[in-house]
């Protein structure tokens, strides 16, 4: 596979990986009912982790989707690494609240993103 085909996967599964990130983050702000077990209360805890989620994951989807529309690869691995962190940190809670499907997600977004970051550095 030449560099431009590789280029062109890790930027098709990074924006996949951030259209992910970004529409899961708005449907948890618009229904934060879905974060929380069945059975649980929603409150003004839920709704202020739903927001703190989705202030962190739509910018930094935004950014990252800009980034791979144009093709710029000089900025490209270091958002990634920021991106392949938070997916990290979200894996973290969600293994805390015992949400596994949540973590093995976001680590699962995490490898796209981290190791996207290490071939583009290798470049």
């Amino acid at each position: 596979m030449n560099e431009m085909d590789a280029y062109t996967g890790i930027a098709i599964a990074n924006a996949a990986v951030a259209l992910i990130s970004g529409i899961s983050s708005v449907v948890g702000m618009a229904r934060p009912a879905l974060a929380v077990p069945d059975g649980g209360q929603i409150n003004s805890g839920t709704r202020f982790f739903a927001y703190g989620y989705g202030a962190r994951a739509v910018p930094l989807s935004v950014v990252l989707l800009i980034l791979l529309a144009v093709g710029t690869r000089g900025g490209l691995a270091p958002i990634l690494v920021v991106a392949g962190l938070a997916q990290i940190g979200d894996a973290i809670i969600g293994g805390g609240r015992r949400n596994w499907p949540m973590a093995a997600t976001c680590v699962g977004l995490a490898a796209v993103h981290l190791l996207s970051a290490w071939w583009l550095a290798g470049q």
